[in-house]
């Protein structure tokens, strides 16, 4: 991983000291190096800055912005498949002088311009400037693993890997943006293509942005060139499970095989769930050396996957370590996320997830993770829990859905988790809503009732201003065509939510906190696309979730070594807030703090403050999202 920073100044108010102060905030994401070139134009200043992470061709020869022929390059991320790439272009001519893949995305915009990317397999987000054709193109991957942020107001063009290189600017104006306060206090994180300032955006997953350097200032132009929906839209193959069981390995392992392409050394995180056993599982078996595997473990048995991962790991003959955190180190992380993260980011297992950043980050510069299983394969509860409140609210006669509503609506929260799933004891507003509405599919279900931690109507108490409800992919099932079904629906739009502005911020920026490059091998979009095409019972099968995938791990597993509860990757927080850290709400949480920026009713925070004090685990998660957000103002505001 590196990190990237520019700009385009219509204004000409810009210079080389504020890119390279600007790119320098971006140290952490490239401790090896950096690089810098301005140039000023007719009508306008143009930046590139770039910090290097040195992962393949670790000479001087792959350092950036790189340049060919009209050409110059800063690029955060890697292409796997680069040497077939680079061999195809030798073919028709094309010469190098490194041994870089950065180079070989220079050659390949001279020969197919845009359409090269369907030929690479990778994670990146990299900005080509023609200085002939006055012209800037900033790329971001399929899936969304590798960030990127820009900002376009008053003739002032920004972007970088995170926002803040953009505070450097003397011209960036950081107002918060409404919607997205009230997006993450909903989500507990902000969707593309939002940010947490107004004007500035993130580029979505599968795009590419174009803003011309001319005369005439012209808005971006945003284009679409890839959409995991485009391969749930296509016909489901007609496959067999053995033949489908033979293609996903083959697959998987050609997925991971790529993402041990480095010139530095390589790891992999253990859990001893599914997915980082699949891929440890099949590395190991590629390959005789031992792979290096890494776990972080806590005292507190609840939250420990340690011991499964040590299971896993001297199964499969891995050179494994492990390290048991105390509860101080991780809450040692908790100050640090504000910084690190940028925006409000309320996924408490950022803290686990830093902890294994640092602790392979002693040994590897690359650590491979096995994110994703869960939305290609159908792994989540929430996908079943959907499935199975639908079905029993289909049960309930339309002209008895008024009265069942009305008694959900006064039932203890034990009887209405008995009756339709954990969810319906605490969400009630919304588990109203839904069993009024004849029209509720399994994606709406998913959405307001197990991803939104807070509904419109409980936002609406917290909230001085009201604000409209912020498009997001969540509203996009009806792309999705009719033949789709709920589970590839639930799981479409999970991958394009959820996945990119949740799970894959998360490794980006613990990976970032020690200067680690992790890499997706269950992302690789030829896995997607056929995981996509499958009958969804090779996903969910007879209540057996990630079916195909769980066929592959036990053939290099026993089943007794994986049979357990599914076990979220997570620590304690609000116990900890509850008690040893209590001093953070006195701190964050007093209605000085609050009134710096006027966003929330103080009666309401003074209600959430007491119930969650009081034990109420309904208050669990705003509680939290409110100390980050106060968190994250206190550093950025």
């Amino acid at each position: 991983m590196c990190g990237i920073s520019g700009f385009i100044d219509f204004n000409n108010r810009s210079s080389p000291d504020v890119l390279k102060i600007s790119t320098d905030t971006l140290g952490h994401r490239g401790p090896d190096g950096s690089g810098y070139e301005f140039f000023q134009n007719d009508n306008c200043q143009v930046g590139l800055g770039h910090r290097r992470l040195a992962i393949i061709d670790l000479t001087d020869a792959g350092k950036q912005p790189m340049k060919y022929k009209q050409w110059y390059i800063v690029f955060n991320g890697e292409m796997y498949n680069y040497a077939e790439v680079k061999k195809e272009l030798e073919d028709l001519g094309h010469r190098f002088i490194s041994h870089s893949d950065t180079e070989v995305i220079l050659h390949a915009w001279e020969q197919w311009g845009s359409k090269m990317i369907s030929r690479f397999i990778g994670m990146f987000a990299f900005v080509i400037y023609d200085e002939a054709k006055k012209e800037m193109i900033c790329f971001r991957d399929r899936a969304g693993v590798k960030p990127f942020y820009y900002y376009w107001q008053d003739g002032l063009f920004l972007f970088a890997s995170e926002l803040k290189a953009f505070h450097k600017h003397p011209d960036f104006k950081k107002e918060i943006e409404p919607l997205a306060v009230h997006q993450f206090m909903q989500y507990g994180y902000v969707l593309a293509p939002l940010s947490i300032f107004k004007h500035t955006f993130k580029i979505e997953p599968g795009h590419f942005l174009t803003l011309c350097i001319e005369k005439e200032v012209r808005d971006p132009v945003i284009e679409k060139y890839w959409d995991i929906f485009d391969a749930y839209n296509k016909p489901k193959l007609v496959i067999s499970e053995k033949e489908a069981l033979e293609e996903t390995e083959k697959l998987l392992l050609s997925a991971c095989k790529y993402r041990m392409v480095a010139d530095v050394p390589v790891g992999v995180f253990l859990s001893g769930g599914y997915d980082s056993s699949v891929v440890t599982a099949l590395l190991q078996r590629s390959q005789t050396e031992k792979i290096r595997t890494y776990t972080i473990g806590f005292h507190e048995e609840s939250h420990n996957e340690a011991v499964h991962a040590k299971a896993v790991a001297e199964h499969l003959g891995t050179a494994h370590t492990e390290y048991y955190c105390t509860t101080k180190e991780a809450q040692d992380i908790i100050p640090d996320i504000a910084f690190y993260c940028d925006e409000p980011f309320g996924d408490a297992s950022i803290i686990p997830t830093t902890l294994v950043s640092r602790l392979a980050r002693k040994e590897v510069t690359v650590a491979l993770s096995a994110d994703a299983g869960d939305e290609i394969f159908a792994g989540y509860n929430k996908y079943t829990d959907s499935l199975h409140f639908l079905s029993r609210s289909n049960l309930v006669p339309s002209l008895l859905k008024k009265p069942v509503a009305f008694f959900v609506n006064i039932a203890p929260d034990a009887v209405n988790e008995r009756m339709l799933g954990k969810a319906a004891g605490i969400k009630k507003d919304r588990l109203v809503k839904l069993l009024k509405d004849k029209t509720a599919t399994a994606t709406n279900v998913m959405d307001e009732l197990l991803s939104q931690n807070y509904s419109d109507r409980q936002l609406a108490r917290l909230f001085n201003h009201r604000q409209p409800k912020p498009f997001s992919s969540f509203h996009t099932e009806n792309l999705l065509l009719d033949s789709v079904g709920p589970i590839d629906k639930m799981l479409a739009v999970d991958y394009k939510t959820y996945l990119p502005d949740d799970i894959l911020v998360k490794i980006d920026r613990a990976g970032m906190t020690a200067s680690l490059e992790g890499r997706e091998p269950l992302l690789d979009h030829r896995l997607a696309e056929f995981a996509a095409q499958l009958p969804h019972e090779f996903k969910l099968k007879n209540g057996i979730k990630k079916y195909l995938l769980k066929k592959i791990v036990h053939k290099y597993l026993p089943e007794k070594i994986m049979s357990r509860p599914k076990m979220g990757f997570g620590v304690p927080v609000h116990l900890w807030l509850r008690n040893e850290l209590k001093f953070y709400a006195e701190e964050f949480l007093d209605e000085k703090s609050f009134a710096a920026h006027g966003f929330f009713n103080q009666q309401e925070i003074n209600i959430i403050k007491k119930q969650f004090f009081a034990g109420n685990r309904n208050y669990n998660n705003l509680f939290w999202f409110l100390l980050v957000f106060q968190m994250w103002y206190k550093k950025w505001m």
